[in-house]
């Protein structure tokens, strides 16, 4: 290939990615792997970001799309980066790191419920948008409780997108998007809340500057170029948040746009005018990456990665048969789920909760239903029922975003991973009863990215109108109205399961799938709504 290239690196939950794009929006080669985040010995619910090792995969997955895409790091004309939410990661005076962790951390469990107790976590609500079991103010609480010298030597802190453009530029920046997950931000002014940084008993000097995605924050550093093998000098321009790229990414940035973005997690998504809060603190709302918008959420937990567990544990044969023939290993998993009515063959996934920000516990993991006189389909069976689970979820948020909102649902863009298949877009499309639309680029957010990094190389003025211009939509998918009805009746079956299930959970039964820093037990509810309560789209 010739002309310039666009490189996007993306630290996801549960992998990290670069991808090279040409400026009409082509994907020219990517380079992925997957990681894990290890607990720390004796601490609960606590899980470390790696940075040593993760960066080492970062830079494996530059030189692996590079290659694919057959350009030179001459041929780069800029870079940027982008990653999960919550994620943080703490600094010295030196530019070492003292403290990294990903979004499902949960280790500060006592300090969320002090700050419950005192009222703080309504009035960080109430200011960023967030509750306070995943985001920065119980685990900065948290250091200053068990490892006090770690926080007295912290000169820096930025989140995990943040950290990847310090490592390639030496700056430490933010944008509004990722900033926002932190929740130190005043969604109101999209910056940090001197209030709420005076709370996490930080100097003000120790939280970064924040700057619009699309502003090249530095140039490649001499250490850098040598260990990714770009060019020295390389443009390096902020990026944002994964979701909200992702939105950039497929041409979505209009209020009112619903979406659903498929990847480790699951995100229903509104974008908004204005910083809409959910008055029962179900969803939770950030700054999106353009200026004068907001959006709203409600996450899927772990849904792609029960898929990635699934392949893992049960499909040695088709991971096999993917690697001897160059197939993708989910569509031979689909191949026979496809095949098969609504319902699984009377298998029930039981993994993501509904969210609910102040109170947000799932159930244990279980499939439950098998047809034991039947094992050929069994594994058919549980795929398509983990398929069912997560559409199941989008369901039941995209009705509290209408709630909230006011807003008709009249369609629906899918995108990331999960949008690659066959099946699971049709399952989505059937349970929420709309059209929904797949785009043709799946890595839309590393393509959002990359339309940022556009930007600072001066390709463009406006990464959102270039995003609209060159998203192209690969299919659309209607609603079957008999397995909608069906769908109906199985997602009030499938609430039902969940809450007994939770009741397993509160009697300390079962393990729940996971459960938020500062609840002590489980409200036998599905995703804070009464038991009795039918939820409709």
């Amino acid at each position: 290939m010739s002309g310039p290239v666009l490189l996007a690196i993306d630290a996801g939950t549960g992998s990290c990615r670069a991808v090279a794009f040409d400026p009409a929006g082509h994907q020219l080669g990517i380079g992925l792997r997957e990681y894990v985040h290890a607990s720390v010995p004796g601490v609960p619910g606590s899980q470390v970001f790696d940075t040593t090792t993760n960066w080492r995969l970062i830079c494996d997955c530059i030189g692996e799309a590079m290659a694919h895409a057959g350009c030179s790091a001459n041929d780069v004309v800029a870079v940027s980066a982008t990653s999960m939410r919550e994620g943080i990661v703490l600094y010295d005076a030196a530019g070492e790191v003292l403290f990294a962790c990903p979004n499902v951390d949960s280790r500060a469990g006592a300090e969320a419920a002090d700050l419950v107790a005192s009222g703080a976590a309504q009035k960080i609500y109430e200011l960023a948008g967030d509750w306070v079991s995943i985001t920065s103010p119980a685990r900065l609480r948290w250091l200053a409780r068990h490892e006090p010298g770690v926080l007295a030597a912290t000169r820096h802190l930025g989140m995990l997108g943040d950290w990847i453009l310090y490592r390639l530029c030496g700056t430490f920046v933010t944008d509004p998007s990722l900033g926002s997950s932190s929740g130190m931000f005043d969604l109101s002014t999209r910056g940090w809340s001197p209030e709420v940084v005076e709370l996490c008993g930080l100097d003000p000097q120790i939280v970064p500057e924040v700057v619009q995605p699309g502003t090249v924050v530095g140039a490649l550093t001499a250490s850098a170029a040598e260990q990714t093998g770009l060019a020295v000098g390389t443009p390096v321009v902020a990026g944002g948040a994964d979701t909200q790229l992702a939105l950039t990414g497929i041409g979505v940035n209009e209020p009112g746009a619903f979406t659903v973005v498929g990847g480790s997690f699951w995100q229903s998504t509104l974008l908004c005018d204005a910083a809409l809060l959910d008055p029962e603190m179900r969803l939770r709302t950030l700054c999106h990456s353009e200026p004068g918008r907001w959006m709203i959420e409600g996450i899927g937990f772990y849904c792609g990665m029960v898929m990635r567990w699934f392949r893992e544990a049960f499909c040695e044969l088709e991971v096999g048969e993917a690697a001897a023939s160059g197939a993708d290993v989910y569509a031979l998993l689909e191949r026979q789920a496809v095949r098969m009515a609504p319902g699984s063959n009377g298998v029930v996934a039981i993994f993501s909760n509904l969210m609910q920000s102040n109170h947000w516990v799932h159930a244990s993991p279980a499939l439950i239903g098998f047809d034991v006189s039947d094992p050929r389909s069994a594994r058919a069976s549980c795929l398509r029922a983990i398929e069912e689970s997560a559409a199941y979820v989008a369901r039941g948020h995209c009705a509290i975003l209408q709630e909230v909102s006011g807003t008709e649902m009249s369609e629906v863009v899918f995108t990331g991973g999960a949008a690659k298949g066959t099946l699971w877009p049709e399952i989505l499309a059937d349970v929420l009863g709309v059209p929904v639309r797949i785009p043709k680029v799946k890595e839309s957010t590393a393509l959002g990215a990359a339309l940022y990094a556009g930007v600072g190389a001066g390709l463009w003025d406006d990464a959102a109108a270039v995003g609209a211009e060159l998203s192209v939509f690969e299919r659309e998918l209607t609603p079957d109205l008999d397995r909608r009805s069906r769908y109906e009746e199985l997602f009030q079956i499938w609430g039902a399961i969940y809450r007994h299930e939770l009741e397993l959970v509160e009697k300390g039964l079962t393990r729940p799938f996971w459960r938020p820093a500062e609840v002590p037990e489980v409200s036998p509810q599905l995703g804070g709504h009464d038991p009795n309560r039918r939820i409709h789209a």
